[in-house]
């Protein structure tokens, strides 16, 4: 866990389960397990997360949305399948409309099984997680290595990042934007605060006339 230490991000997806194994990932950020005390933060954003935790079997409908998270997570990345259903299918193998197990689409790092997987159980594969996620960085390019390392600070560190990451546009961009919603706004108020006057202004006029 040497490149780890920084906290790894998860992202957390449902492919088509019952929801057994949902409530124990649940349960793993209670504060009985309390599975941030490893620094484990879970995202809704793909491009934020170290490791692509999915729960259930993956069917046709959802194929290209396990495909589009993983695609778009940074590398390094990792994928940990827990409960049977993401691991083999489970029960759910033999239907019409479910492809299988989540490496059937995806490559898979660690296997979690169980219906449902324990808390105890996810955390530990998570913790293996990291050990593979560790090597992955190890073995990576050392221009792609720095790339991806500064990539994850500035998206982490500087709220500005963010901001250039959803939108795909340079810092420039982003001032000039804001300095023009800056001149916008600032001619709004101007705008209205004429009216107003003029509003006031008729009203003083209207009960002078009125007490006389």
């Amino acid at each position: 866990m040497s490149y780890v230490t920084k906290s790894p991000w998860i992202i957390h997806y449902d492919g088509s389960s019952c929801n057994g194994c949902d409530i124990e990932v649940l349960a793993c950020l209670t504060p009985m397990y309390d599975a941030e005390r490893f620094g484990i933060i879970n995202t809704g954003n793909p491009k934020h997360a170290d490791i692509f935790l999915v729960t259930g079997s993956v069917n046709e409908q959802n194929i290209s949305v396990v495909k589009q998270i993983y695609e778009q997570m940074p590398e390094p990345k990792i994928v940990v399948a827990v409960g049977i259903c993401a691991t083999s299918g489970g029960i759910f193998r033999e239907c019409y409309n479910v492809k299988g197990g989540v490496d059937t689409v995806i490559p898979v790092d660690v296997y979690v099984p169980g219906c449902a997987a324990r808390p105890e159980a996810i955390i530990d594969g998570i913790v293996k997680g990291l050990d593979v996620l560790a090597e992955k960085h190890a073995n990576m390019p050392k221009s792609s290595v720095s790339a991806s390392d500064a990539a994850e600070e500035k998206v982490k560190d500087e709220d500005m990042a963010i901001e250039v990451r959803y939108y795909g546009k340079t810092a420039e961009e982003l001032d000039e934007d804001i300095a023009d919603e800056r001149v916008s706004d600032a001619q709004s108020v101007k705008y209205y605060s004429s009216s107003d006057k003029d509003a006031d202004d008729s009203g003083d006029k209207n009960n002078g006339k009125e007490e006389v």
